[in-house]
């Protein structure tokens, strides 16, 4: 059964302004991403003559919201938009740009009004590091939301109650050109032994999907006097937070200790399975996901790619990933280790034409959590063939 078409709605305490979307990942494409729009529905009594606004905005948040040390915030906005939806600035059908928001304003009234935002192009994608089980309330993740409100102006102080906020999600998908299969391949010598080690790595493909098992293939040429005593792979996630510090996790999400041996003169010829999960991994402090919806499941985060010319120090966090080769190689004066380095992307397959919107991350379908009439957030069915989702 296809599944219905979501709407995601949120109205404000005082029921004065409404947040409604059809969507709420959008794609980077690296060379463009996907607009941001939705409609806003208003309610001109509860209003009380002031005006609505909806806000996009992007944050860097290495810290709980309460925490704030020596006047320095835990926080900071990488982007912020706003505009001003009612009364309206423009006609009304001027601010229409997509097929999902004329069908909304048809479905909601007069009282709707659209909204549209264009992401820059040197914004990071949805990412969060992972935090302990303890460390309830601490975050480090960049976050992208929607925000609507009503107030006498912009620069008013702003009311809870007046406020819906719709967390977002920018996501990227695999390239659609297949890049050249990684390879790697090393040489050692070793004092008392005439002929070299030779030891050669490669993957069947640069790009990986999330639950996609990855190939290692693995070629050992041991021409030396010594033996190799066992062969470990591993595959490490480099998350590097590039906004302040620098620091860089390299946390490994999946590992293989083969009990391979080669001896002197030996050859092995050998393919690995890895396969890095996050359903393995959740109980590891600081490895990064992809941004995470309330309700929803998400997963290992994906590989960081950036538009040429774009500086990385405005990314926030930036994900990389590599398959570790590593040969433990005895001797009289005890181990020494060989070891390759072999990087890969990591990433989501681009979805069917027809999934795009709504299939992709919809993890709240299969919890059910579908509402059908109004619940203490605010969100009630969008109409006969729109079913609304939960924040």
């Amino acid at each position: 059964m296809s599944p219905k078409n979501v709407v995601f709605k949120k109205v404000s305490r005082d029921k004065s302004v409404a947040v409604y979307m059809g969507k709420r990942d959008f794609v980077d494409r690296v060379d463009s991403v996907d607009p941001v729009d939705g409609v806003i529905v208003i309610d001109p009594e509860a209003l009380q003559g002031r005006k609505a606004f909806v806000t996009l905005s992007c944050t860097f948040r290495y810290g709980r919201d309460d925490m704030d040390v020596m006047g320095i915030a835990f926080r900071r906005e990488l982007y912020l938009s706003t505009r001003q939806v009612y009364p309206p600035l423009q006609d009304r059908d001027k601010g229409v740009h997509t097929k999902s928001q004329a069908r909304l304003l048809r479905k909601l009234g007069t009282n709707a009004y659209p909204f549209f935002f264009e992401f820059p192009d040197n914004l990071p994608c949805s990412v969060a590091l992972q935090p302990a089980p303890h460390d309830v309330g601490k975050q480090c993740a960049v976050e992208f939301e929607i925000k609507a409100f009503s107030a006498e102006s912009q620069d008013a102080k702003v009311r809870k109650r007046s406020t819906v906020k719709l967390l977002l999600r920018k996501v990227q998908y695999g390239p659609e050109s297949e890049g050249t299969a990684p390879c790697v391949e090393t040489t050692r010598d070793f004092v008392m032994s005439d002929k070299p080690l030779h030891v050669k790595a490669s993957l069947d493909k640069e790009v990986y999907y999330h639950g996609e098992t990855i190939k290692v293939h693995v070629n050992v040429t041991n021409n030396s006097s010594k033996n190799i005593k066992n062969i470990l792979l591993s595959v490490d996630q480099v998350a590097t937070v590039v906004l302040y510090s620098n620091d860089s996790y390299v946390k490994c999400v999946d590992i293989e200790d083969s009990g391979d041996s080669v001896s002197a003169g030996a050859t092995l010829q050998k393919v690995y399975s890895m396969l890095p999960l996050l359903a393995n991994n959740r109980e590891r402090r600081g490895i990064a996901l992809d941004g995470k919806l309330k309700h929803e499941d998400t997963n290992l985060a994906s590989s960081s790619i950036v538009k040429e010319g774009v500086l990385k120090e405005v990314m926030g966090i930036m994900v990389s990933y590599r398959v570790m080769v590593k040969l433990i190689v005895g001797g009289m004066m005890g181990s020494s280790e060989v070891g390759l380095e072999v990087p890969f992307k990591l990433m989501h397959p681009k979805p069917d034409a027809e999934e795009m919107v709504f299939q992709e991350f919809k993890r709240s379908y299969l919890k059910g959590i579908i509402a059908d009439d109004e619940d203490e957030d605010g969100n009630v069915s969008g109409g006969d063939d729109m079913a609304p989702k939960e924040k």
